[in-house]
Parts: structure tokens; C-alpha cells; sequence
């Protein structure tokens, strides 16, 4: 029996979304100039992004039922360790990181319940889209990711963050991103109707791009460019992925979009060496 390839191995066990974090976190840190900025809040980051997206699965798992799942065998290592992460996470926050991390914690805790609900309980017709599910799984990815690093900027309150161009920006590009994969699977496994509705992807991509242009263009300083830069390469990857994602399989099209998510992270990189 053939392997699987190692990259799908990333994708089964989580591995590719709390990398995403940390990294995005890093981003949203130094363009917001936080100066103190400890290693606790990527690690706690990290194992709570990991915890949660492995409970998902495996709670998705669980309500499938299907013998073939690979993660039915995994069951009983992964739930152990997600628990066990999630706790270390915990202690983590309540180590090092400023009280006012709690109220933030709170309304995460609300947008992903929220998202747990409205994906296992309240599923979409078949052949259809959720929006609304991919919306929260958005808006909750990026509010969790960025409240790491904007905890520590203590003149700043949550209607600041969520006023703030950096969190709107990254918070459409993963409710796009997750309507996407959603999208692209529907249209593998439908191959009679291809891919006709290629625009809902595409159009909200184009629109975010040029956004992120003009926000770039118009920022005050050389601190924030970096960011929108990062945004609109990611919209344009997706967009490319957007139009040959019929040639892969679809473990790898999630695979290829969390790569969407990496790469700007080397464009952010050089621009903060040139600076």
C-alpha cells in the first residue's frame, strides 16, 4: 500500500493552522510596534490553535462516523494531547499576559462556540456554501490571533482592534480563504458542474487586494506597508489557486491554502530588512 504523501500528514494533525498563527501574530506585532512581546503569547497561541482545531476535527469525526477516517484510529492520542495542550495554553495565559486578556479570552470563547454550533449543528443544504459559518471561523481566527499581540498595547481598547485596517484585512482574507476550500471541494466532488461560480472566490479576492493597495499607499509611515503587502500577496496566491485548483487533490488545495498563508510571512520579512 502506497503512503500518503508527508504533506497531507500536516494538514490530518493540525499542524498547518497554529504555524499560520504564530506566524501571523508576529506579523500583526511588529506592525504594531509592541515592544514588549513575550515568547509565552506565540506558545499559547500555538497549542490553543492546535487544541481547537484538532477538537473540530475530531468532533466532525465523530459525528461522521466513517471507518475509513484516519482520525477514528488517531482518536485516542490526539484528544489526550489536544487536551493537554489546551490546558498548558491556559497556564500559559494565566502566567504571563495582562489581565485585561480575560475579557478578549471571553468574546473568543463566545465567536468559537458560536462556529462549533452553527458547523456541527446547523449544517448548510448539500451543495451549498455556509457562509455564515465561514464568516465566525474568520472573524474568530483573526480576533484570536491578534489580541496576542494587541493585549500588550495597553491604551488600546477592543473597538480599537476591531476598527483597526490591519484586523479587517486579515479577518475577510480567512473568511474568504475558508468559504474557498469550501468552494473548491464542492467543485471536486462535483465535477459535472466544474466550477461556474468561480467570481464568489475570485471577486471578494480582487476587491481585498485592492483595498490593501490603497491602505498601503495611504499609510502614514513605512511600519504598517509591510502588512497590506502581506495581504494582497496572500489574495493573489489564493486567486491563482482559485483558477488551477481542479488539478489537485482535494487534501492538497488545503494544504496549498495554508502555503497562501506562509509565504507572505518571507515577503514581510525582506521589507522589514530593507527598512
Amino acid at each position: 500500500m502506497l503512503r500518503k504523501p508527508w504533506w497531507r500528514q500536516i494538514y490530518l494533525l493540525g499542524l498547518d493552522a497554529p504555524l499560520i498563527a504564530v506566524l501571523w501574530l508576529f506579523i500583526f506585532a511588529k506592525t504594531w510596534r509592541v515592544n514588549y512581546h513575550p515568547w509565552q503569547a506565540y506558545v499559547a497561541l500555538g497549542l490553543m490553535v492546535w487544541a481547537l482545531g484538532i477538537a473540530l476535527k475530531l468532533l466532525k469525526s465523530a459525528l461522521m462516523a466513517d471507518p475509513k477516517d484516519p482520525l477514528q484510529k488517531m482518536r485516542s492520542r490526539l484528544a489526550p494531547s489536544a487536551v493537554g495542550a489546551g490546558i498548558l495554553s491556559f497556564a500559559l495565559i494565566l502566567w504571563g499576559f495582562p489581565m485585561s486578556i480575560y475579557i478578549r479570552l471571553l468574546l473568543l470563547a463566545v465567536l468559537v462556540i458560536a462556529y462549533f454550533a452553527l458547523a456541527n449543528f446547523s449544517p448548510a443544504p448539500e451543495g451549498q456554501i455556509s457562509y455564515p459559518k465561514h464568516l465566525l471561523a474568520g472573524v474568530a481566527y483573526a480576533f484570536g490571533i491578534s489580541i496576542m499581540a494587541h493585549v500588550y498595547l495597553p491604551n488600546l481598547t477592543i473597538l480599537d482592534l476591531l476598527l483597526s485596517r490591519e484586523w479587517i484585512c486579515f479577518a475577510l482574507l480567512s473568511t474568504i480563504a475558508s468559504a474557498a476550500v469550501e468552494h473548491w471541494t464542492l467543485s471536486k466532488k462535483n465535477q459535472e458542474s466544474g466550477y461556474p461560480d468561480e467570481w464568489q472566490i475570485s471577486l471578494p479576492l480582487t476587491l481585498l487586494g485592492a483595498f490593501a493597495l490603497v491602505f498601503a499607499v495611504q499609510a502614514e509611515s513605512q511600519t504598517p506597508r509591510p502588512f497590506f503587502y502581506c495581504i494582497l500577496t496572500a489574495a493573489a496566491l489564493l486567486q491563482v489557486l482559485n483558477r488551477t485548483f481542479h488539478r489537485f487533490h482535494i487534501c492538497d488545495i488545503k494544504i496549498l491554502t495554508s502555503a497562501c498563508f506562509l509565504v507572505p510571512g518571507l515577503i514581510f520579512q525582506a521589507y522589514q530588512m530593507s527598512l
